[in-house]
């Protein structure tokens, strides 16, 4: 049982409330948004040095996923405790307690009790702010993205358009050499090489068109288990070149959905292609294609090296690859994205275990 307190006591005790709040005010308004932990060390300690028996006294301040400690930490010690909350809703919690062997509930002064849960909710506050300021740079920055995306669609569409009529002749008369020459073998592979470079910028054209949203979209209701089945068929050499295994996995037979059969094989094409390029020799992607009342879940996992963290911010940006020069153009993963939010759906990346990448496809039924 812990003595009774005189009137100088409680006046002490009241200057160290008021000491520790003015020193949790100060930590607060002077911390570092991206890294919060010494802040939380600076109060935790502030708030031992503010309760009666300090010397006695453990402070256990928890955060999300985080925790500091204070003083001597026991099992069988006697607690107050107030929860941290941010928008209403639990993040965390303050303890403050002392050993069972000499002291009990009674042991705590109730301004002790309101001075955690000012504590607390300052504390709370402050995750609140740190949340706000990360939302709004984070709303800002996906309308620098929109906007650049947005003249880039335009600029992209005009490049696309101009490249079509001198493609189509380049093909068109490189196919009337190769009649003419037709005796000639080594004129014959020359005009070989011009044809699959030109094929090649063609593809890149399309490619183009499709970020643009300039290729007319033909929504229908459509079963799209053939069209995922016939889109992996047709990789099936990419496979075999690399030794790699595709599980693909469906949960039905029948699955309904409006889309654009073309440009939904043109999404599983782009990931495949790009899982096998980064998959390693004999390693496994996974197809897996699932629906629930509301849409529809395509996921394409692979077994290769991942995603930098450095690189996920602008992994959906045209033209950004982590490829040699030469083995990509930037725009697949970017052709994915807009086809998917031109379908109303959503695409998301995550780690595969032990190693990989898990690209996630969502699409709505209605």
């Amino acid at each position: 049982m812990s003595p009774l307190i005189t009137t100088e006591d409680k006046l002490k005790e009241r200057i160290k409330e008021l000491t520790c709040l003015y020193n949790v005010s100060s930590y607060i308004a002077n911390s570092t948004l991206n890294n919060l932990e010494p802040t939380w060390d600076a109060i935790a300690s502030s708030l031992q040095e503010a309760i009666r028996y300090p010397e006695e006294a453990s402070v256990e301040l928890k955060i999300e996923d985080k925790l500091f400690l204070v003083g001597l930490q026991s099992k069988d010690n006697v607690y107050i405790l107030s929860a941290i909350k941010a928008f209403n809703k639990p993040i965390g919690s303050i303890k403050v307690g002392y050993s069972k062997l000499k002291y009990n509930e009674n042991s705590f002064l109730n301004e002790e009790i309101q001075l955690l849960n000012r504590v607390a909710q300052e504390v709370g506050n402050l995750i609140e702010r740190k949340h706000i300021i990360e939302s709004e740079a984070l709303a800002k920055r996906h309308i620098e993205r929109a906007d650049r995306l947005g003249i880039l669609g335009e600029i992209t569409a005009g490049i696309a358009h101009e490249l079509n009529t001198p493609l189509a002749n380049i093909l068109g008369y490189t196919e009337l050499l190769k009649e003419q020459f037709e005796n000639n073998q080594q004129v014959q592979n020359d005009l070989d090489k011009i044809i699959n470079s030109a094929i090649f910028s063609r593809e890149v054209v399309k490619k183009l068109m499709f970020f643009s949203c300039d290729m007319p979209q033909q929504m229908e209701l459509r079963n799209i288990v053939p069209i995922i089945k016939d889109a992996i068929v047709l990789l099936n050499p990419n496979f075999t070149k690399k030794n790699i295994t595709c599980q693909l996995q469906i949960e039905k037979e029948n699955i309904l959905l409006r889309v654009d059969a073309i440009q939904l094989t043109q999404v599983i094409f782009n990931l495949v292609i790009n899982a096998i390029y980064f998959s390693p020799e004999k390693g496994t992607i996974g197809v897996l294609v699932s629906e629930n009342e509301n849409q529809v879940v395509l996921k394409i996992s692979d077994e290769g090296v991942g995603i930098q963290k450095e690189n996920s911010e602008n992994i959906f940006n045209p033209f950004f690859t982590t490829k040699p020069v030469g083995d990509g153009s930037g725009l697949g993963l970017s052709v994915v994205h807009g086809i998917v939010k031109s379908h109303k759906g959503n695409i998301t990346f995550s780690s595969n275990t032990p190693k990989g990448t898990i690209f996630t496809i969502t699409l709505p039924k209605n």
